[in-house]
């Protein structure tokens, strides 16, 4: 799927080669690899995970991806500084996000801990954002000799409306467009679905993808 990327919009005609579409998602892959590597040694059990999605689509599209506007969903955003700018969010439907939290507490005494303290339970997602969101911003970095360097993570837990709602006022934008990678990690029986959504700030895309070797002409 071919758009306009946030930050871009001034262009109407600039859209995303399949070369370009295809460079962002092996930085995926490769950013999935490590966060999978990063899992498992956190909870001391083999990660499956799937081939990364990579496509773009309009911001208000996004919660369409965890069920729609009105699910509950985690969110985990935090801006990007360094040699490149722009923000990234994390986004999980509610069940593979609990999932998640009881794997980094430890199994059935995980999910113990994050039933009886919302605290314990919101500082484990926050802390799985930020290392997912900053093994895909290292697998860039690794890619085109950018730095990237993540802020201080922001943690929201509401309906997927509200928080790309949020966003949306945060980043002063309207209706455009933003890279979704989307990855599967296993567990056992445990499948747990993420969405990581970034928002490149203006010029900052056309950077990335020169040093892929793809770049905007």
């Amino acid at each position: 799927m071919k758009g306009r990327l946030m930050g871009d919009a001034k262009d109407p005609g600039q859209e995303l080669s399949e070369m370009q579409m295809d460079a962002l998602r092996e930085a995926g892959n490769i950013g999935a690899g490590n966060a999978a590597i990063a899992l498992s040694q956190m909870v001391e059990e083999r990660i499956g995970l799937s081939m990364p999605r990579a496509s773009i689509m309009p911001l208000s599209k996004v919660p369409d991806l965890v069920g729609g506007p009105e699910a509950p969903v985690a969110g985990i955003y935090l801006r990007i500084e360094g040699e490149v700018s722009g923000s990234i969010m994390l986004l999980i439907e509610e069940q593979s996000a609990r999932s998640l939290a009881d794997l980094v507490l430890g199994g059935e005494e995980g999910e113990k801990k994050r039933s009886e303290d919302i605290v314990i339970y919101n500082s484990a997602l926050q802390e799985m954002g930020s290392i997912l969101s900053g093994a895909y911003l290292n697998a860039l970095g690794l890619l085109t000799g950018l730095l990237f360097k993540p802020t201080i993570p922001f943690y929201a837990n509401d309906m997927a409306g509200a928080i790309v709602d949020c966003v949306l006022v945060d980043l002063g934008a309207s209706e455009d467009f933003v890279i979704v990678i989307g990855t599967d990690f296993h567990v056992s029986s445990v499948k747990i679905e993420g969405h990581l959504i970034l928002f490149p700030d203006p010029g900052t895309l056309k950077i990335i993808l020169g040093k892929l070797g793809v770049p905007i002409e």
